[in-house]
């Protein structure tokens, strides 16, 4: 469905705003996942665009600056960009959202909890037990899936097409790739594994930008440390991982700065580094109990959609609107502008 959007949209103006397609797709792939629900993009209900709508609202307020934050006793005066008033109002929505379709599944009976068409909310209504969840904690779990799912995934895909784009040699070579092992047929997601290069592109662009730059392995010092560099990290501190500046590293990584995803491919000399937490020098996930648990399906999900954009297109730059790989940190690191590109169609299918 993303590709014949696509292809309409490059057909009626003569270029192609990917961010849109892919945050469209995020959120219908992770509503299937977890509510067995998609929606026809093309054709706006109401309550795509209220889950459009909340999505959006979370993620400007989650990366909202707040004097709070710093100055915990000032909610209670001065709130300028109404952080608390905004989380409040849109607490109900999310919860009227959630709670109706948990009880549309409710009302579905219990024989699809024990089919393979079930989804994660029947998992979570067939719990029972010290496992069963209280409604709120449903409400809670659910939401973060959709929250987060529809976040990373497309961000990465932006991220990893504006380097194609730009690298049109790896670009190429890629196709290549694509080429030799899927052919003619509609790449799938067990071809992943027989696409090395494909692999090592999502995982340079994962150094180069990693979405989650900080990573959530917050600790709080409740004394002195002092670490092996000498450095001191004094009691009463909050201390974060800095993923970027790991990726950055030139002591870690030659030629840090330029994006050579042959770096990450055993065949052309260099290292397979399992991003999933099994390597700090490449953790974009966070490691150990911590580490994000979608890691796997959002991983899958960002490979098999770069390969069917690059089976099916040539990318190419928008010259009235260069790429600026610029960064802006907001919920997740992303391009300060939407990457836009003139699309090709390839007969390759």
């Amino acid at each position: 469905m993303m590709l014949k959007h696509i292809a309409k949209e490059q057909s009626s103006y003569g270029t192609v705003g990917l961010r849109k397609h892919l945050k469209d797709a995020a959120l219908n792939n992770i509503m299937g996942s977890v509510f067995g629900k998609r929606y026809d993009v093309a054709h706006d209900s109401e309550e795509l665009n209220e889950l459009r709508d909340m999505v959006r609202e979370g993620f400007e307020l989650l990366g909202a600056f707040n004097w709070s934050d710093h100055l915990p006793w000032l909610c209670y005066f001065y709130d300028p960009f109404r952080i608390n008033e905004r989380c409040a109002a849109l607490v109900p929505r999310v919860r009227k959202l959630v709670q109706g379709i948990i009880n549309e599944h409710r009302n579905g009976g219990t024989n699809k909890m024990l089919s393979d068409s079930a989804d994660f909310v029947d998992v979570l209504l067939s719990l029972s037990g010290e496992e069963k969840l209280e409604e709120n904690d449903m409400i809670a779990v659910l939401w973060e899936m959709i929250f987060r799912g529809t976040d990373t995934t497309s961000l990465l895909t932006e991220w990893v097409m504006a380097e194609l784009v730009l690298n049109p040699n790896i670009q190429a070579k890629l196709q290549k790739e694509l080429d030799r092992v899927v052919g003619n047929k509609s790449v799938t997601d067990a071809d992943i594994a027989n696409l090395p290069y494909l692999q090592a592109v999502v995982k340079e662009t994962l150094r180069v930008h990693p979405p989650g730059p900080l990573l959530s392995w917050s600790r709080y010092s409740i004394s002195d440390m002092q670490l092996n560099n000498g450095m001191v990290i004094p009691a009463n501190t909050t201390a974060m991982v800095n993923m970027w500046a790991i990726t950055h590293d030139p002591n870690v990584w030659n030629e840090a700065l330029v994006f050579k995803p042959e770096r990450l491919l055993e065949s052309d000399g260099g290292v397979n580094v399992d991003v999933r937490g099994n390597d700090l020098r490449l953790a974009p996930f966070g490691a150990g109990r911590r580490v994000c648990p979608g890691k796997n399906l959002g991983l899958v999900t960002v490979n098999l959609w770069v390969a069917k954009l690059v089976q099916k297109f040539k990318w190419t730059p928008n010259q009235e609107k260069p790429i600026d790989l610029s960064e802006v940190l907001k919920l997740s690191c992303e391009m300060v502008n939407p990457l836009s590109a003139v699309v090709v169609p390839r007969n390759v299918l």
